[in-house]
């Protein structure tokens, strides 16, 4: 486990204050080896017993910004709850050679995948991470057999109809990235509704990419910037990284880049996912075929995640 430089951790001395304490402040400085710097960071708990952590500037540092205290869930052991990652993507690889391996048809294995993602799903809302993008569906995906394709597009529309209400109650907001003109009408109309279904919900972000290419997002970004410098709303020289993010796909996220990409099956390739939000992410490939990707799993990513040093392309000093 990383040192705190105190000997209570934050979360316990959070978990003392009840619902109906009075507002409070914890200052506590934490040293980070994995970040690499000493971090002192305050802890507001209100009277309704919402936490939000701010650094000693007064600027909320986004990781794991809101718990509710009345019903805390612990983290597996070595985990620190101020080095869980806000953004997690995933490439759910494998759900075809599962199901070969066991001599069934690949619709098999992509129904045996959807139960790990249920507890994916469940996991970061438990656990405080902030967005989760999966990757359902590439725009190469695309040029599989007609008769795959077919069964992946009424499996999207079966689980989402199934799942809708229960990843509601969890406090999950559901958004799309992708091509959807492609999509079947029956399904843009359904994960259209299930957008607004959850618009509301704040406990977990859930990006689903579907018939997605980072090309494309990258290529169409930069057909808009250069719509606008032809318009005359903007010239060349306004054009830097910030511009160019604010015109991709997760342009509406809170954290448009993940902290952590996990790809299941072994593969080490990024497969034309995020790839201009993935310039700094940590990446971690398991050997795990996505429909056995369960609980120790993710909590094997995320224990690698944490002894990760994030540098940001600098030195430490």
């Amino acid at each position: 486990m990383l040192p705190l430089r105190s000997s209570v951790s934050l979360e316990k001395k959070l978990l003392s204050f009840s619902r109906n304490s009075c507002p409070s402040t914890i200052t506590q400085s934490l040293l980070f080896p994995s970040h690499g710097r000493l971090v002192q960071l305050k802890t507001a708990v209100s009277a309704t017993g919402v936490a939000h952590r701010e650094d000693d500037k007064g600027v909320n540092t986004g990781m794991a910004s809101t718990w509710d205290l009345s019903e805390p869930e612990p983290l597996p052991p070595g985990l620190l709850r101020e080095l869980m990652p806000r953004h997690v993507a995933v490439v759910m690889d494998g759900n075809a050679r599962w199901a070969r391996r066991r001599g069934l048809p690949a619709s098999s294995g992509h129904e045996a995948g959807v139960q790990s993602l249920r507890e994916l799903i469940e996991l970061c809302v438990k656990w405080g991470i902030r967005v989760l993008t999966v990757f359902a569906f590439s725009s190469e995906n695309w040029f599989r057999p007609k008769g795959e394709v077919d069964f992946l597009m009424g499996l999207f529309e079966r689980v989402m109809e199934s799942e809708l209400q229960n990843i509601h109650r969890q406090g999950v907001q559901i958004s799309t990235i992708g091509d959807s003109s492609k999509l079947p009408k029956s399904l843009q109309k359904l994960l259209s509704r299930a957008e607004q279904y959850t618009k509301d919900n704040s406990q977990l972000h859930m990006i689903v990419a579907i018939s997605y290419s980072g090309r494309s997002d990258i290529t169409q970004a930069c057909k808009r910037i250069a719509r606008k410098v032809k318009d005359g709303v903007i010239c060349l020289e306004d054009i830097d990284e910030k511009l160019i993010e604010g015109e991709l796909e997760t342009s509406f996220s809170d954290f448009p880049s993940p902290d952590l990409l996990i790809r299941t099956s072994g593969e080490l390739r990024l497969s034309n996912f995020l790839l201009w939000q993935l310039a700094y992410t940590e990446l971690f490939f398991a050997q795990t075929l996505w429909p056995d990707f369960r609980k120790t799993e993710f909590v094997e990513a995320l224990h690698s995640f944490q002894q990760r040093q994030r540098r940001y392309g600098s030195r430490n000093s």
